[in-house]
């Protein structure tokens, strides 16, 4: 029978799992306390939730919210990131502090739109540009051919009308 204690934590794990737009799975041991608690002010500025789970608890939320896929990614020592805006950014953050600290938190995986997602995967989505860039590129892509359709149709109908002033102009030389 499992302790008021634990059915809280396995609520709360239910909560975040289920708003959450990304939960990003990773292996904190050999983090310092100092590093762990800058760890979770870096990302909290950032939006992103980060809490060391247990894993049996985390596995029966897991299974409560539907979400078996979860399963792969935790192990012993695991901590997740929340995130609850764009995918990218969570991703982003967490390589960012990996990198400018030079810790060793290890990236597990990730769970986005319920598929699992390899550590190599987090890894490439943080190398994305932002959701509103990627937006603007798309757009640009898509302008580009309409653009150039309207220049090639403006091109013939400005050549057709060069060819008839100039023809005009022809036939009032030959009037006067």
């Amino acid at each position: 029978m499992p302790t008021e204690k634990k059915i809280q934590q396995i609520e709360l794990i239910k909560t975040k799992l289920s708003e959450c737009t990304i939960a990003i799975s990773t292996d904190y041991r050999g983090l310092s306390v100092n590093d762990m608690t800058s760890l979770r002010r870096t990302l909290r500025d950032q939006g992103v939730e980060y809490r060391v789970v247990k894993v049996s608890l985390t596995y029966r939320a897991a299974d409560e919210v539907s979400m078996p896929e979860l399963k792969e990614i935790v192990q012993e020592s695991t901590g997740i990131a929340f995130g609850y805006g764009d995918p990218v950014q969570v991703a982003k953050a967490l390589d960012e502090f990996i990198r400018s600290n030079k810790v060793s938190l290890n990236i597990r995986g990730a769970i986005l739109d319920h598929k699992v997602l390899t550590a190599d995967r987090v890894m490439a989505l943080a190398t994305l540009p932002p959701k509103d860039v990627l937006i603007a590129q798309l757009m640009g892509q898509m302008k580009s051919p309409i653009s150039g359709l309207v220049i090639a149709l403006n091109g013939v109908v400005t050549g057709l009308v060069t060819v008839l002033q100039r023809h005009v102009e022809q036939e009032e030389a030959k009037a006067s």
